[in-house]
């Protein structure tokens, strides 16, 4: 029987819609089904007083892939926002990433890049063994001072456990910049799409069909059935009906709020990096297009929380296990006939932005 489309994507994140924009250039007749009440998936941005509010999470897109960074652009126009994040602990401020700022901040005696050395050489040799936790994977690459004071509660806060009961491999490396410089990605070309994420993600679907609140696991071979190859974007486990066991992960909550002021924070992003606070960051939302207008600003104060049913499923339990299971549900996958896995979800592992782009495309140019 003639199938009625080509491919059927499930999932409007970044993966799906460029897989859909890239198939539909080629001719092809394809159908996007997404279970939310709208596209763009954890990249979706809505207006709220006139400002684009990142609804899960701050999203800065950075690239060395000039390949990716034409493709956006080549839908909307990216500003020149550039990541630079500060950390607050208690009443202390110090610039992120880990630079001279917040060396000489740490250490009053810190002027230049061998003063910053050498308080870090000296504290890393608290270490002497083989790191067996965070804790003293942090110590050997940074010290303690750094450690305890920009480490230690963010991450706890984020995994809810004690470093000391976090495995190692957690932080391979820890970024130290000997410059006096702010910028948190060292990638070649960064920004935000000017009138958000929602924008950039229309005009990829745009002349596509896409069906809202439609969950593919309510109709699965009804859904086999409309299109030759299924693009999966969602869940690994939930494919295979958690056949083999689920797969862990972290989720995050949010409390946004509408304030009658017009600068709250003076910096998009701020991360709280001591247990003085439940949340690791406050985001707000107009620094990331420049907006010095509105009378009023929208924050959103981030909350790590761990996964119950019904959350949204955000960062990936890499451990051994989960890696293991993880590893068998590949191995099904590979031998699903006209089934395409891709994506944050679907490979049960972490994707810059775009790097879920850059692999779409290729994936398209294998097809």
């Amino acid at each position: 029987m003639e199938k009625k489309y080509d491919y059927l994507i499930v999932g409007s994140g970044l993966f799906g819609s460029t897989i859909a924009n890239r198939l539909k250039r080629e001719g092809k007749k394809v159908l996007v089904i997404e279970k939310r009440n709208h596209i763009g998936g954890n990249v979706y941005t809505e207006n709220v007083e006139g400002i684009n509010v990142h609804k899960y999470g701050a999203h800065i897109f950075h690239t060395d892939y000039k390949d990716v960074w034409d493709y956006v652009n080549s839908f909307v126009e990216f500003n020149r926002y550039t990541n630079s994040p500060i950390a607050r602990i208690g009443n202390e401020v110090y610039n992120m990433p880990f630079n001279m700022n917040t060396f000489s901040k740490i250490w009053n005696d810190v002027f230049t890049p061998e003063d910053a050395l050498r308080h870090i050489n000296e504290e890393k040799k608290e270490i002497d063994h083989e790191p067996t936790n965070l804790e003293e994977q942090a110590i050997s690459l940074v010290g303690r001072s750094i450690y305890e004071k920009l480490i230690k509660g963010y991450t706890e806060k984020q995994w809810n456990r004690p470093c000391t009961e976090l495995p190692a491999f957690i932080i391979k490396r820890l970024p130290v910049r000997l410059t006096y410089d702010n910028n948190y990605f060292n990638d070649r070309y960064q920004g935000i799409p000017m009138g958000g994420y929602t924008k950039l993600v229309e005009k990829m679907l745009e002349g596509i069909e896409v069906k809202l609140n439609t969950d593919f696991f309510d109709n699965v071979e009804e859904y086999k059935n409309m299109a030759t190859t299924i693009v999966y974007t969602g869940p690994l486990d939930e494919y295979f009906n958690y056949s083999l066991g689920k797969l862990e992960y972290r989720s995050l909550k949010f409390d946004t709020k509408i304030l009658d002021e017009q600068n709250y924070q003076g910096n998009a992003v701020v991360n709280y990096t001591g247990h003085e606070v439940d949340y690791t960051r406050v985001i707000e939302h107009k620094h990331f297009e420049f907006d010095s207008t509105s009378p009023k600003t929208v924050v959103t104060f981030e909350y790590p929380s761990d996964y119950v049913e019904g959350m949204e499923k955000y960062y990936t339990v890499n451990d051994d296990k989960n890696n293991a299971l993880a590893d068998q549900y590949r191995d099904l996958a590979s031998k699903e006939e006209n089934v395409i896995f891709g994506g944050r979800l679907a490979e049960y592992k972490y994707y810059d932005m775009d790097d879920v782009i850059k692999a779409a495309l290729d994936k398209v140019n294998s097809l």
